[in-house]
Formats: C-alpha cells, sequence, structure tokens
C-alpha cells in the first residue's frame, strides 16, 4: 500500500512543477481526517473535542476547532507533495488541572521543522508552522517532556494544511510505525520459535496451588515433536494425569506440599520435571497467572465467538504447550440482574458454563470481570450487595478467575452509600466483602484487584481479609511506548510486595502497539517485575516476531520464577536503565533498557549486582551463552529496546519447594 501512495505523490509532484491541474491554495481542516490512525498515550484522539471528551480549552480559552489527544501521540499524513505550508496552536488542555508537559513538533519527510519548545500546563497557547513545501509525508507528535506522561492532555488547536485543491491526489492519514525522530532500527534478533527442539520440553510454572476439596485443573505445558505420553509420580489422593493430553484433574483431598515427579516420552526423547503443588487455604497463584483478556482488543465489542476464538488460537499457535492459560472476559458481558438478583448475561454470550466447559476442555482457565460498586466502568450491573450471589453464579459456570474493577464503588465509598466508611478501610472493604463471598464458593478463583494503585494496594492487598492474588498498581495502560514505560519504570518501590500468591500488577501486555524492540522492552520489564502477563492483542492478527517473543521459555521462566522476587533498578545513567531480580537456581535475570532515541552501549556492572569475579552470561532473548564476563558486560541496546540477560552459574538441576 505504502508503494502506491508513494507512486501517486510522485504523479501527483510532477503534475505540480508541470503547472496541470493547479488551481488556487486551500485550505484543509487537519481534524477532518481519520484519527483512529493517530496514535496517543491514554485514550483516544477526538477531533473538537478533548482527550477526556470536553471542549477544548487552553489557558481558560475555548476552540471549537481541533484535536484533543494525549502524549506520547503522532499523527502522520502522507501530503503526497501537495501541501505548502501547516498552522496550528498548541497547549496542554485546562482538564489537566495545571499538570504536565508537553513538547509539540512537526516533522516533515523524518526532518524536524518546528518544536514548541516544552509546554506546561497553563501555558498560553502557541503558535506552531511549517514550511512544507513538497514533502510526502508530515507527522504532528506531541511527546512527554521526559518526565512521565500523567495529564499530558495535549491539544492540536484549529490545526491546517494549506495545499492545492485541484490536485490528483489528497492528504490522508496513515499508520506510523514509530515518532518520529526515533531511530528505526531492525529488531535484536531473537530465538525463532517456529523452529523448537523435537525433543520433549517441559515448560511454564514449577509451583501450582489449590484448595482442598474443589476442582483441579493444570495441563502440563510441553513442546516436543508427537504423540507425548504423559506420566507423574507422587500425585496426591484425588489427581489423575491425562496419558494424552498431560491435562492434570481431579480433586486434592487434603492440605499439604507436594513434589511431583512429571515425564513427557516422545519419539525423540523424554522430559522429566519437579512441578510442587501446595495444597491449602489461598494458595493460589503461587507464580503470575499468564493467559489472554479481551478488554485492550475488543473493549465492549466482546462476544462469545470472539472469547471462544481466542481460546482456540492460544492452542493452535502453541501459546499452551508454554504456560499460558487464561482466557479472561472483561467488561461489557452482563445484563440486568434477574427477578431474584442473579446478574444476568447479555445476548452477546450464551450459556457461561458452555464457555467455561469448552474453555476447561483445551486444558485452559476461565476468566471473568465486575465491579464491587453497583455499576462497572463501562455502565453494566455490578457485584454491589451481590456479592454471595455472583460468587456462587461463578463457580457454577467454572469461573477461575475474577477481575474487580473499583469502578463506580467511588461513589459508595466517599459516603454516598449505606455504610459510609474513612481513610484506608473504604479502600479495603468491598474487597474483602468478595473475599468472603469467594471463599464460601465451591471453586477456586483466582482474585485480581483493579483499584489502579490507590492506598497503597500493594501493603495491603496480601492481608488475610482479602488475601487478593493480584493488584493493579497504576492506572490504564495505553497503546503507547510511553504508557508502557511510564508505568513500567515506576514500579521498583513495590518489589518488596511482591511474591508467591500475591503479585503486583501494572496492567496488562499491549504489545500490538509497539514496535518489535519495543514489545521485548515491554515483555523484558515485565518478566522482571514478576508480573502477570496477559496478552492485550489480536492473536489472529500476531506477527510471528511477536508470537516468538511471547513464546520465549527463557523469559517464561524468569516470570514464573518460584522464588517470586521482583526486580528493581540497579543502575540508572541518562536514558538507560539497569534492572535485575534473583533466581530460585542461584543465577539473575539482568535487563539492559534503552529509553533514548538512538542506539547507545548500556553496562550492567557488576558492582551495582552484588557480584564477583568471571560470570557467565546468557543472552534470553536470542537464547544463546555469550560467554564469561569479569566486572560488567556492555552490550549495544537499540533504541527503545532492551537487551535480557542471565548472568551466573545455576547451582541446581531442578526445584522442590523446600520450606514453603
Amino acid at each position: 500500500m505504502n508503494r502506491v501512495l508513494t507512486s501517486r505523490g510522485i504523479l501527483a509532484s510532477a503534475l505540480l512543477v508541470a503547472g496541470i491541474g493547479v488551481a488556487h491554495a486551500a485550505d484543509l481542516n487537519v481534524e477532518t481526517l481519520d484519527l483512529s490512525k493517530m496514535s496517543a498515550g491514554w485514550q483516544k484522539p477526538l477531533a473538537n473535542k478533548s482527550v477526556a471528551g470536553a471542549d477544548l480549552k487552553v489557558a481558560g480559552q475555548t476552540f471549537a476547532r481541533g484535536i484533543g489527544t494525549h502524549a506520547d501521540s503522532q499523527l502522520a499524513i502522507n501530503v503526497f507533495g501537495t501541501a505548502t505550508h501547516f498552522s496550528a496552536l498548541v497547549g496542554i488542555d485546562d482538564e489537566a488541572e495545571g499538570k504536565g508537559s508537553v513538547v509539540f513538533e512537526i516533522y516533515a519527510d523524518g526532518k524536524l521543522k518546528a518544536t514548541s519548545g516544552v509546554m506546561h500546563a497553563n501555558n498560553k497557547p502557541k503558535r506552531l508552522e511549517a514550511d512544507i513545501t513538497g514533502a510526502k509525508q508530515i507527522a504532528l507528535v506531541a511527546q512527554s517532556n521526559d518526565d512521565g506522561i500523567d495529564y499530558d492532555h495535549a491539544d492540536w488547536l484549529e490545526p491546517t494544511l494549506t495545499l492545492n485543491d485541484a490536485a490528483p491526489v489528497k492528504p490522508v492519514a496513515v499508520e506510523a510505525p514509530n515518532l518520529a525522530g526515533v531511530d528505526d532500527e531492525a529488531p535484536l534478533p531473537i530465538f525463532a520459535s517456529a523452529k523448537p527442539s523435537a525433543e520433549p520440553q517441559i515448560h511454564g510454572a514449577r509451583v501450582v496451588g489449590s484448595t482442598p476439596g474443589r476442582p483441579f485443573l493444570f495441563a502440563v505445558p510441553t513442546t516436543g515433536e508427537g504423540p507425548l505420553k504423559f506420566s507423574a509420580k507422587g500425585l496426591p489422593t484425588g489427581l489423575k494425569i491425562d496419558a494424552d493430553t498431560g491435562f492434570i484433574t481431579g480433586t486434592l483431598g487434603s492440605a499439604g506440599t507436594y513434589t511431583v515427579a512429571l515425564e513427557v516420552r516422545g519419539p525423540r526423547g523424554v522430559a522429566r520435571r519437579n512441578l510442587t503443588l501446595i495444597a491449602g487455604a489461598h494458595k493460589l497463584a503461587q507464580t503470575p497467572p499468564l493467559g489472554w483478556n479481551s478488554w485492550n482488543i475488543y473493549y465492549c465489542g466482546v462476544d462469545e465467538d470472539k472469547v471462544r476464538a481466542a481460546t482456540d488460537e492460544i492452542v493452535s499457535l502453541g501459546l499452551q504447550k508454554h504456560g499460558f492459560r487464561y482466557v479472561n472476559i472483561d467488561d461489557c458481558w452482563q445484563a440486568p440482574r434477574l427477578a431474584d438478583g442473579t446478574i444476568g448475561v447479555n445476548t452477546k454470550f450464551g450459556e457461561m458454563k458452555a464457555l467455561g466447559d469448552y474453555i476447561h476442555s483445551k486444558g485452559l482457565l476461565f476468566g471473568i470481570y465486575s465491579s464491587p460498586g453497583p455499576k462497572t466502568c463501562a455502565g453494566y450491573d455490578g457485584s454491589y450487595g451481590h456479592e454471595d450471589q455472583d460468587a456462587k453464579s461463578y463457580a457454577s459456570w467454572g469461573v477461575d478467575y475474577l477481575k474487580h474493577d473499583w469502578c463506580s464503588y467511588g461513589g459508595v465509598a466517599d459516603g454516598n452509600g449505606p455504610t459510609p466508611m474513612d481513610g484506608l478501610e473504604r479502600q479495603k472493604h468491598p474487597y474483602a466483602t468478595m473475599r468472603r463471598a469467594l471463599d464460601g464458593a465451591s471453586r477456586d478463583i483466582v482474585y485480581s484487584l483493579c483499584q489502579y494503585g490507590m492506598g497503597d494496594v500493594w501493603k495491603w492487598g496480601a492481608d488475610p481479609d482479602i488475601s487478593a492474588n493480584l493488584w493493579r498498581t497504576t492506572g490504564d495502560i495505553g497503546p503507547s511506548y510511553a504508557s508502557m514505560t511510564n508505568i513500567g519504570f515506576a514500579q521498583s518501590d513495590h518489589a518488596l510486595y511482591a511474591g508467591p500468591g500475591h503479585w503486583n500488577d501494572p496492567d496488562m501486555l499491549f504489545l500490538h502497539a509497539l514496535k518489535p524492540n519495543e514489545q521485548l522492552t515491554h515483555l523484558t520489564l515485565w518478566s522482571l517485575l514478576a508480573a502477570p502477563l496477559l496478552i492485550g492483542s489480536d492473536l489472529s492478527k500476531a506477527t510471528p516476531f511477536t508470537l516468538d517473543a511471547l513464546s520465549n521459555d527463557e523469559m517464561i521462566d524468569i516470570d514464573q520464577d518460584p522464588l517470586g522476587h521482583a526486580a528493581e533498578r540497579r543502575a540508572q545513567r541518562g536514558s538507560t536503565q539497569v534492572w535485575s531480580r534473583p533466581l530460585w537456581n542461584g543465577t539473575i535475570a539482568v535487563g539492559l533498557f534503552n529509553l533514548g532515541r538512538a542506539k547507545t552501549k548500556v553496562s550492567a556492572k557488576w558492582i551495582e549486582l552484588g557480584l564477583r569475579g568471571a560470570q557467565p552470561v546468557r543472552d534470553v532473548w536470542a537464547r544463546h551463552d555469550m560467554g564469561r564476563f569479569t566486572d560488567e558486560v556492555a552490550l549495544d541496546v537499540p533504541a527503545h529496546g532492551a537487551q535480557y540477560l542471565i548472568i551466573g552459574t545455576p547451582n541446581a538441576a531442578d526445584y522442590t519447594a523446600q520450606g514453603r
């Protein structure tokens, strides 16, 4: 498609030079173009409204025309040589409450033509214009001021292109692969999962939890040439393994810690690995959940067919073989409650139990969504006052995971309900209420708190009266590199509070919105953080590179490490950072990050990592040994990219849960 457009651009330029078809200059209001092609660090760009949907207003002045967006943001426009001038007023929308700082820039064919400099909230709108005569493509860029993207509500006011209205090709907004000015480098080489070892290999979690007396399902994640045969020694009473599928099912009879010796046989060999089963109250999510969530792809367009398709894709694309287990429906599945108070299911879905049975038949687990408030974020019925009923409904459908989203509970918590509370108690109360309801249900349900980090939830989410398995530490992630890094690199102070059964959650993966090197940054950082890896992408459109990255078993092993120590920042030099976490076998995982706009060398120094002497280093993404290094390892890292390393010599061959 780009070749066709470029050819048209050449034709248009030639006609203009020849004086053919040129009448007179005309103005094009840029907000009339297809803004779905425009990126934003939060929400979606809007024509003639702020990014939050209000009137465009900067420094007290209201504007009828313009584009409301949020840094980091870019609109690329193919102008085909027909435009001569661009002009706009720029500024931070007043809805940012006096906060935020943004740099507005205009690029023509990749070259910077104009910049606003740093603009702060309450600054008067600034005129930004550029001569773009002969340019084939321009880009309107709003970037954060290297201080995060919070409150960076960026407005392009009265944006206008001057062009020849009789030119044969009109300007059109197009998808832009990257922010203008950032090196567009080839992605780092990564191991191709399309060519896995033919020998059987067991992957995924080494530790799994369950409650005695409740249904149990665990599909042993395995790759290798088939047919494969599965067996397990040491399974506790009540569990069995299917020799053909590797599904472990049943009900554990009693509490305890059990070491199960798994074995998988195939035409090309045998794989063996220990799996630790921990049975007891509140022992779920011994490692961070891996799976898929509907919200970032479908929003309220989710339906049963899409969920079934995602289930099939997790299996057919091989992600299940690497440990991805959960298929989670987010908001917009509910219908109004029935006369007896039971939650309804809307017409986009059939019988929820049948959907749960289908997901389970594939060896996967079923997730659902609600709110502790009267309404969900999208305005559907929440669980307020119906927690016990909803927990029982979920259990009867076979639900294995609940995302409980704060949403409208703010009105109740602020004193508008029958039991107003003060301070931290109003943060904790709704989640303790649902915890009691889940404990009274007949099924294990992983409990995810979605309340955006309010009240330092990481400090109390694991309290016995709540016993959450994961909690959001941040606001919603947006479809941009800036949003991902703003969230991810702010997690170091939370590391202390993560561990087996209770995890910090910096929100879902947004891989489809990122370039390849940025995807590696996303996965490297989330894996180091011991974060849930919940894919927020349409798997039917996933590129081979994305699938290779998601299927990298060494990245997954670090995320699923049974020690459960989340990473912390060890060094920050300019636009580079170094993070690390200890692993169960005595090695450490290290991420080298380049947040800058050009390739640079990043060094991990032994003194910063607590190491001494010569150490072996392994490249996680390429899955090969790099040799031994002394004092430091320094590597080139692409713009917006990451190198992922394992440093040290393993001190054990397999994991057993000693002392748990």
